[in-house]
């Protein structure tokens, strides 16, 4: 809270885009811009489930292209600019099993989630950011993208593998026009989404949810810090990545696993 108070006003000014922000990390992140001073909107499939402390709320589903470009047209219309973009948008309905479980339509369904569909938002913002020569772009991968669990999140972790390298090329192409752009790869976080998951993995092995987070975390090699992460944790990585205060990075991939990643 400190950390906010100090910083309730670094944003002031800026408008910021979340995708997916209604809930889990999204709405964290969508609620720490505000705290710092951004104007804040959010785009998702559903509707918020909480309250959005002022946030401005656009429903639609990026992952379908007519819907994206009109989208982002009316929010560069009403607002006249995006400065900071935060692709929040992800998640997988494939089954678990391994390769033998996935059809094309998983693979596709979870390419165009966790890929396409922040290439397209991208792509309708980029050129107003370019044009002023400033912008932050944020993608939010998963700590999957590098440490790709089999059992359960196949398509997911190639399709986050592939954003971290999109967004890393992203980067080299327009770093050097005044736009930076970083991507966020959060491990076990405490999120409706990831109880769900857990529920499911218990379910289909008949045990407990307590031994279905275990082994979801010694799936990972273990998470030293013994915890989840909170989405504020994630929320608070990002508030500083778009300030002022982290102005000459770009490029890189923040990964925060609670020091799950065994690689430096």
């Amino acid at each position: 809270m400190e950390n906010n108070q100090n910083n309730n006003s670094e944003l002031k000014g800026k408008v910021a885009l979340v995708t997916g922000g209604t809930k889990g990390i999204g709405k964290a992140i969508a609620d720490r811009l505000g705290q710092a001073g951004a104007t804040v909107i959010i785009i998702a499939r559903n509707g918020p489930v909480d309250n959005l402390y002022g946030h401005h709320f656009i429903q639609a589903d990026l992952v379908k292209a007519e819907e994206a470009a009109p989208v982002i047209a009316g929010i560069l219309q009403k607002f006249g600019t995006v400065d900071i973009l935060i692709n929040n948008m992800g998640g997988s309905s494939s089954p678990s099993g391994g390769f033998s479980t996935l059809t094309d339509e998983h693979w596709e369904n979870d390419l165009r989630l966790n890929l396409l569909a922040p290439a397209r938002v991208d792509r309708e913002v980029l050129p107003t950011m370019l044009e002023k020569k400033n912008g932050v772009i944020i993608h939010i991968s998963s700590v999957s993208g590098i440490i790709p669990i089999w059992e359960s999140l196949g398509a997911y972790a190639v399709a986050k593998a592939a954003l971290i390298n999109y967004s890393k090329s992203l980067s080299k192409e327009v770093s050097s026009k005044g736009v930076r752009v970083l991507t966020v790869s959060p491990g076990m976080v405490k999120t409706e989404t990831m109880s769900n998951y857990l529920q499911t993995l218990a379910d289909e092995a008949g045990i407990t949810i307590e031994d279905s987070t275990d082994a979801a975390m010694k799936s990972l090699g273990g998470i030293p810090m013994g915890r989840m992460a909170n989405p504020e944790d994630v929320a608070e990585l990002v508030g500083y990545l778009v300030s002022p205060r982290a102005s000459y990075l770009s490029g890189a991939n923040y990964i925060i696993d609670g020091g799950t990643n065994p690689t430096v």
